[in-house]
């Protein structure tokens, strides 16, 4: 099929085509290795008329001129082009990217520019974002076998643009890359052998409206809502994500995609089909929660960010204060990563690098699962540049995997941001292009919630499209460009009580009980809970419960004027939360009585207090042994007692005795008696003196240590270098041979199937020889035999095992001496000759060279065809014998048909006014002529010959002519021969039939 390129149309026609633009649905195929076989399975299972135009994009090589336009001819009915810059796309047209090019779509034309030589380059995923971007809903993509992850990107981008994806079926691909990688994004629409994907993409572009249903206005708008509602539930049931917050177009139009998809008729069919359908219930909602993000996504605005919030927010930080992050929405994490990595730079460049945490988060799990694994496809080579994927990167086979010391900063989680509760004392919160999908109320609740998570004096940064129209007054814009904002009021709640939506635990209409006369009675031992609850506040000391570890687990009484919170990251070590002065004391009464396993008292301590002044205390650690569990330790405030006022000394009343005892029966055995008051002094030394021979060993082994660390240090870092070096160069190397080793394989593709039809056509060939049956031999431009069919070793005593020899060392029964001087002329001069030659074995040939030449004109050898024409030279004999005899002889075949007559014969009918032989000649039925000349005994007796019924048939009859009278016999006799058919002759015997008339 001939190609057709753009630059033959006229002008006038390119801007008629200019006025129309292409308005149908375009199929973007792509593939790579091994992709030329699923290519024309796939195109062999198209109609010619669909309506649709087809792009092809593939990986080929740029050294070698591509075949795959006549390849893929031979397989659809379809024009296939090779695509020149700026043509225009056509329906129901086969567009081919060239070699060394990538393509892009602008409006309706393919637009090329040249391939970077060196470096990966991805035109699948290029060529996919342009079409989504162009064509919206009408872009379809198709992945077929090849090898790495090109066009995954891309078939997000035609998802997230509400078009349709299919990929092939990995177990039918010859390598399966491609295909499963774009099948793990969980978008794709169909996946299918190559043979099945053409009429399922024809199902989907001609997929006709269903008939509607005449039904009154009210009970269809029901129906409607009820099946929307109950598609909701479903949702919020399955994913705990209630989308009614949504925007209500997003979400039906990500609807009715679904449902063309699955070619359901009406939204109530498709609740039914939710129902019964969980995996396409998870395919609804991944796609109305639209994964689409890439590595940073508007580079300049992640540039801005990079100079204003990061800066400022590392500069102002203390070494001791952490740096908190919050990124919601993060989808398949790309800007948690964007985000850490910038930071990663702003540490290094400001050499400091403080506690960071960057907390990101989606509502989605899959998503989160996805993102934590920090594992990316090579397509993130377009979006991040050499030198930091070389820095923060991984390359592991066709992946990028990320550094440990950045996925370490990242903390991925579950969190829904219009029901969760925020984070907190955020130093950035990025929210980018989520908003957007929310209702009004819906994104005034969320950024209330973001408002709240930052800490005074956070950044805020939003999506191109996001605003902060409500609450201008809080914040202070850094760039309204790539908005990017300061907090400058802190919300002291999440959620405004007015403003919260309803719990989904919930009861709408639900009153509060008040408490009435008629309410069962509480139980004894109710009240002795909250008797004894009593005692314990009133007269048990103030306690602290803690782990070997001395962290914090429960506080007994009112510990907030002996306890303290520092600035920075919250900690349950004891050590951080008491006054500095009672720290040492605690800790040495802590772990002298985990040691001894007995409880301890400090002496008395004067402690300042900032709300009660200074107060004079005690400190008692106590073990805390459970029947089954780890030793837990008690330290209990005990202030000094002061002598009670005379007033209030008098009787103990029997409530207080009670209680009194009940405190001390609290305190246990050893409580009632003196606890041994330990010498802090000598406590400290005797730690002090233990710790200093243990830190003396420590240090001679610590020295030892690092002599021999900073040797192998040297050493490994000597090989490291080098390591670096050997692996930067492996990596370019690898990636170029593996750009390189696709682009071999499409090539070979194409002439492993050059091969095969040159394989058919050889077939061919030997078949057409054979059943021509004549001798043929192929000699070179050296006169060397090439080839010879099987009747020519009937004539030249050669071999199969003879090719590549001289054609002059071989015998041959042809008189025919100059038969090596033509064949020499032939090659020279490339005239053709021809003769008739006799062989030694009797036969008669005719003999024919020719030249044989290759598409350039250069003769490359000579042809010898030899045509037995024995039998030819034998006919001719025998009609040379049949002229000769004065009878009129004819042969006729077996149906009487006239095959053959003699010059007497011929000469009789042009004297008998039949000169052109109309109705004697060859060709004609001579029992029709008979028959028409009412001769019905000639008709009958040629009859039975050819029956067989007779041997011999004769016939006298007279054929008078206007100046005599004339008498003939006519004879018939069969002929002996396979094909039957009788010999019919005529004599005249006028001159012995008249003497016989007269006699008589």
């Amino acid at each position: 099929m001939s190609e057709i390129t753009d630059t033959e149309r006229s002008s006038e026609q390119r801007s008629d085509e200019r006025s129309n633009p292409f308005d149908g649905y375009v199929v973007a195929i792509g593939a790579s290795a091994g992709g030329l076989d699923a290519l024309e399975r796939f195109f062999q299972g198209l109609p010619e008329k669909t309506g649709a135009a087809f792009v092809v994009i593939q990986h080929l090589s740029p050294d070698h001129k591509s075949m795959m336009a006549s390849l893929l001819a031979r397989h659809t009915p379809m024009p296939v082009v090779t695509v020149a810059h700026d043509m225009h796309i056509e329906a129901d047209r086969v567009h081919l990217i060239p070699p060394a090019s990538l393509m892009t779509v602008s409006r309706d034309s393919l637009r090329l520019s040249p391939k970077n030589p060196r470096g990966l380059t991805l035109p699948i995923d290029l060529f996919f974002c342009s079409l989504a971007k162009e064509f919206g809903n009408r872009a379809i993509g198709v992945i077929l076998s090849g090898t790495g992850s090109d066009g995954t990107r891309g078939a997000v981008a035609i998802n997230d643009a509400g078009g349709f994806l299919l990929a092939q079926d990995p177990e039918s691909a010859k390598f399966d890359g491609m295909p499963r990688s774009v099948i793990a994004t969980g978008l794709v629409d169909a996946i299918l052998p190559p043979e099945d994907l053409g009429p399922r993409l024809v199902e989907h572009i001609h997929q006709l409206p269903q008939a509607k249903i005449h039904t009154p206005v009210l009970y269809h708008e029901i129906d409607k809502d009820s099946a929307h509602e109950e598609i909701m539930h479903l949702l919020q049931h399955s994913g705990g994500i209630d989308f009614r917050e949504y925007k209500p177009a997003t979400v039906m139009r990500r609807m009715e995609r679904r449902m063309q998809v699955r070619q359901t008729p009406d939204l109530l069919s498709y609740a039914r089909l939710l129902e019964s359908d969980r995996g396409e219930l998870a395919t609804l909602r991944r796609e109305l929660l639209i994964p689409v993000t890439s590595f940073f996504r508007d580079p300049e605005t992640f540039e801005t960010l990079a100079e204003t919030a990061i800066k400022t927010i590392v500069t102002e930080r203390g070494d001791n204060q952490p740096i908190r992050v919050w990124a919601p929405g993060i989808a398949t994490g790309e800007e948690a990563y964007t985000l850490a990595i910038l930071f990663a730079e702003a540490f290094e460049r400001a050499r400091r690098w403080p506690n960071f945490k960057l907390f990101a988060t989606d509502v989605e799990p899959q998503n989160v699962e996805t993102a934590g694994a920090g594992v990316f496809s090579e397509a993130i080579t377009a979006e991040i540049s050499p030198e930091r994927l070389d820095q923060f990167f991984m390359r592991r086979g066709n992946h990028f995997v990320v550094r440990p010391e950045i996925r370490q900063s990242i903390i991925f989680a579950r969190h829904n941001l219009l029901e969760d509760p925020p984070f907190t004392r955020m130093d950035l919160v990025s929210c980018r292009n989520l908003l957007i999908y929310f209702r009004p109320e819906a994104q005034e609740r969320a950024l209330r919630r973001l408002q709240y998570a930052m800490a005074p004096g956070g950044f805020l940064l939003l999506g191109p499209s996001e605003t902060i129209a409500n609450l201008q007054t809080d914040f202070t814009a850094v760039s309204s460009k790539h908005k990017i904002y300061r907090i400058l009021r802190h919300v002291s709640l999440p959620l405004d009580a007015a403003n919260a939506p309803l719990s989904r635990h919930s009861v709408v209409g639900a009153k509060p009980r008040m408490l009435t006369q008629q309410q069962s009675p509480v139980s004894d031992a109710a009240v002795i809970d909250a008797a004894q609850a009593l005692l314990l506040h009133t007269y048990a000391p103030t306690s602290l419960l803690l782990n070997q570890r001395h962290d914090l687990l429960h506080v007994f009484g009112d510990v907030g004027h002996y306890l303290r919170i520092g600035e920075g990251s919250v900690s349950l070590d004891l050590g951080k939360l008491l006054p500095s002065a009672l720290v040492p004391i605690a800790k040495a009464l802590l772990y002298k009585a985990a040691r001894d396993r007995v409880p301890l008292r400090s002496d008395l301590l004067g402690v300042t207090l900032s709300e009660r002044g200074t107060e004079r205390l005690r400190l008692v650690a106590r073990p805390v042994e459970p029947a089954h569990g780890e030793l837990h330790l008690l330290l209990s405030f005990e202030p000094e007692v002061m002598p009670e006022p005379d007033i209030e000394v008098g009787v103990e009343t029997e409530v207080e005795g009670e209680a009194r005892a009940a405190a001390l029966a609290l305190e246990g055995k050893k409580s009632r008696t003196d606890i041994e008051v330990i010498s802090l002094d000598r406590e400290t030394a005797q730690r002090l003196e233990n710790l200093e021979r243990e830190l003396a060993a420590t240090r001679e082994s610590l020295q030892a240590t690092i002599e021999e660390l900073e040797t192998a240090n040297e050493e490994l870092q000597a090989t490291n270098e080098e390591l670096m070096a050997s692996n930067e160069e492996l990596q370019s190397s690898n990636e170029e041979l593996q750009s390189v080793n696709e682009e071999l394989y499409t090539v070979n593709a194409e002439n492993q199937e050059k091969i095969e039809i040159l394989n058919r056509l050889n077939a061919d060939l030997d078949g057409m020889a054979k059943a021509a049956s004549i001798a043929t031999i192929f000699v070179d431009s050296q006169l060397r035999l090439t080839r010879f069919t099987p009747e020519a070793t009937s004539l030249f005593k050669i071999r199969d095992a003879d090719l590549g020899r001289p054609i002059d060392d071989f015998s041959n029964m042809l008189q025919y001496p100059e038969f090596m001087p033509e064949l020499r002329r032939t090659i020279d001069a490339g005239e053709m000759l021809q003769h008739e030659i006799h062989a030694a074995n009797g036969r008669n040939y005719l003999a024919r060279v020719l030249p044989y030449f290759m598409r350039s004109g250069e003769s490359r050898g000579a042809v010898a065809t030899f045509v037995d024409i024995t039998t030819l030279r034998d006919v001719e004999r025998l009609q040379a014998v049949l002229d000769s005899l004065p009878e009129h002889v004819a042969v006729l075949d077996r149906r009487g048909v006239i095959t053959m007559v003699n010059s007497s014969w011929r000469r009789f009918a042009a004297e008998n006014g039949d000169p052109e032989l109309k109705r004697s000649g060859i060709g004609v039925n001579y029992l029709d002529v008979c028959d028409q000349e009412e001769d019905s005994e000639a008709s009958e007796g040629i009859a039975k010959i050819l029956s067989g019924e007779s041997d011999s048939f004769a016939l006298e009859y007279p054929c008078h002519s206007p100046d005599e009278e004339r008498w003939f016999v006519m004879h018939v006799a069969p002929i002996d021969h396979p094909n039957g058919g009788v010999v019919v002759s005529h004599i005249e015997v006028t001159k012995w039939s008249g003497g016989v008339n007269e006699e008589s």
